[in-house]
């Protein structure tokens, strides 16, 4: 696990290049304490911190290739290295370290960008040709990784596991993206392909570069496919189980030492079942339902060492600030406050954790999947319903969508249209109108002319949604999520936030095999009127007792309606929206009327009221007071 940055193409001389570089790979420091390496000629500038996982001794970067006319730096790991290396030896090629790294620069040499077809692992990397002067790039297949890009005034081409780096070059100039705000607003995270900074991208998910004199080539290389498998529920389970046990077992493969979060969940806990690391790590606030002692139970029942952490609202007000910066974008995501104080408390003992992000997507864990309801009629004349041909079913749709509100009404609506009508990502558009955070109208009410747009959530989903247009409804929203909530947010803060701490966060359900077997799962298999990813829970039965396996999706829960209610963090809160900067954003009465409400309890906007202040936190650390992390 590392961090990479540089930037290729331009008209700056080698001192110039490697003055800046060094100062880029200076402040992504947290990512890699370990060392660090840069290389620099005419064209390219490649910076890499390290942080040592596999093969302590030799693995410092770039790595070269025999004739030292290829090198690369690499962010990340290749669970299956140690078997392409052995299909590279064979081939005739001599490795001169035990790392990950390696496999991929002579895969490179041997396959070109077929070796992502071979592949199992998260990462971004750079392999420079110092011959043909090109430059390959790469980022995994769900977006585990970060990676930006922007292209300079003078057609320099920048890159970057972390948006911070980007400062640190004299031609990048800061500018906020005013398009973004809104949607951000609308969806508690950047939803959108270009960052908060003007003209920066996120580089997307499952696909690679080649720049080549001055010109950069994008292709795509991986996407989830939806095909479904004939195997019977049973061989479904036993699937699914063997490929978790198979995919933890790669994802523990590590020189250091390895331990797991654990909360009272099922993905977690299956996670943790199969790995039974030495230790396991879990966090709970003073306000509000604590998980940690429930997470400790099953630790004592597998032996394993529980280490756990208690956090307080002054704890997490004070270091928000700190949490927003790492982040890069705001992300109004109340979850990455325990997943800070978590992997700080896990850092202390371990380099490296398993978590178990992933499972809801790819195996049907969110409960709007299939709208569940108690009404019995409704949900056998919706069952009986959703057998009709699918353009019968969305024309019907539309018409109970424009009937009378009735008991029902939103399960029988959900159970028959199009998802690309109502879906809106681990959300529906409750009423029809309403969306995870802020609909695009109240965003718009709420923001200055300068920051209001068309923009609407369905709108950004449509595109994807034509891709899976012949897949089955519950896939389709299982692709939306994984493209748009997964990668744009939960991978995000998993990322940042735990390498904030040195800590390398490994997501064993998001492995490409994994991914390909759940994709191919009957929709029925995992989503019925008994539970959500109903398959999933039964191969963890394997390894849990069933009241584990049974367990709802919790996570660790943030008291953010608790310290809105007291008048300290109110006040806190308060302060910031009374700020003179903010009337740049917002109707400022209106969100300290949102506050004030909330705080009296006569209104519950207590997510409305995060998404706001974590903006306004984000853009005091990078427009106002940056100097104070860096």
């Amino acid at each position: 696990m590392c961090g990479i940055t540089g930037f290729v193409g331009g008209g700056l001389d080698v001192a110039a290049k490697q003055t800046i570089l060094d100062k880029q790979v200076e402040v992504i420091k947290h990512r890699g304490p370990d060392d660090k390496g840069t290389y620099v000629d005419d064209d390219v500038a490649l910076g890499f911190r390290r942080l040592s996982i596999i093969d302590l001794t030799n693995g410092k970067q770039p790595i070269y290739n025999a004739d030292n006319t290829k090198l690369i730096v690499f962010n990340g790991e290749i669970y299956n290295y140690q078997e392409i290396r052995r299909e590279l030896e064979a081939l005739g090629y001599v490795f001169k370290t035990d790392t990950d790294t390696e496999n991929l620069l002579h895969g490179y040499e041997a396959w070109g960008a077929d070796v992502l077809k071979k592949v199992r692992g998260m990462f971004t990397f750079f392999i420079w040709d110092t011959v043909k002067r090109e430059l390959f790039g790469a980022r995994d297949f769900f977006g585990i990784k970060p990676l930006y890009y922007t292209t300079l005034p003078d057609g320099t081409f920048m890159f970057g596991s972390e948006l911070k780096t980007f400062m640190k070059h004299p031609a990048f100039k800061k500018q906020l993206n005013k398009d973004a705000l809104k949607p951000y607003l609308m969806n508690q995270y950047n939803d959108l392909p270009e960052t908060f900074f003007k003209g920066v991208f996120k580089f997307p998910e499952g696909h690679y570069f080649l720049w080549k004199d001055g010109q950069v080539d994008i292709k795509q290389y991986w996407d989830a496919t939806y095909q479904q498998n004939n195997l019977s529920f049973e061989d479904t389970v036993e699937a699914i189980n063997k490929s978790v046990e198979e995919s933890v077992k790669l994802h523990h493969i590590a020189d250091v030492p390895v331990g797991s979060f654990l909360s009272e969940g099922v993905d977690s806990s299956y996670v943790t079942s199969v790995l039974k690391p030495q230790k396991v790590f879990s966090v709970g606030f003073d306000e509000a339902y604590n998980e940690a002692g429930r997470a400790k139970e099953l630790a004592d029942q597998l032996g394993l060492e529980f280490k756990q952490t208690t956090v307080t609202g002054d704890e997490a007000f004070e270091t928000f600030p700190r949490m927003q910066y790492h982040m890069d974008e705001p992300d109004g995501n109340p979850s990455l406050i325990p997943l800070w104080f978590l992997s700080k408390l896990a850092r202390k003992d371990v380099t490296v954790v398993l978590s178990g992000e992933g499972a809801d997507e790819m195996f049907a864990g969110y409960v709007n999947y299939g709208m569940h309801t108690h009404n019995e009629v409704i949900k056998v004349f919706a069952g009986g319903l959703k057998k009709l041909p699918r353009q019968t079913r969305y024309r019907l749709a539309r018409k109970v969508r424009h009937m009378k509100d009735f008991h029902g009404k939103v399960h029988l609506y959900a159970t028959l249209a199009d998802p690309s009508e109502y879906y809106v990502g681990e959300s529906l558009i409750y009423n029809f109108e309403q969306p995870t955070i802020f609909t695009a109208q109240q965003a718009n009410a709420l923001v200055t002319t300068a920051y209001q747009n068309d923009l609407d959530v369905i709108g950004n989903y449509k595109q994807d949604f034509k891709k899976v247009a012949n897949a089955d409804e519950v896939k389709q929203m299982q692709y939306i999520d994984l493209h748009h909530f997964m990668a744009h947010d939960i991978l995000q803060k998993a990322d940042k936030i735990s390498m904030a701490h040195s800590l390398e966060l490994r997501v064993p359900f998001l492995d490409v095999k994994v991914a390909e077997l759940a994709n191919s799962i009957p929709s029925k298999y995992l989503l019925n009127n008994k539970d959500t990813k109903y398959a999933f829970r039964k191969a963890s039965e394997k390894h849990l007792p069933k009241s584990w396996a049974d367990r709802p999706k919790l996570g660790f829960p943030v008291p953010i309606k608790q310290w809105l209610a007291e008048d300290k963090y109110y006040q806190m809160v308060r302060e910031t929206f009374a700020a003179d900067f903010v009337t740049e954003f917002f109707d400022q009465q209106q969100i300290l009327d949102l506050l004030d409400q909330t705080h009296a309890g006569t209104k519950d906007g207590r997510r409305q009221i995060w998404v706001i202040y974590t903006f306004l936190i984000w853009y005091q650390d990078y427009f106002i007071n940056l100097d104070q992390f860096q």
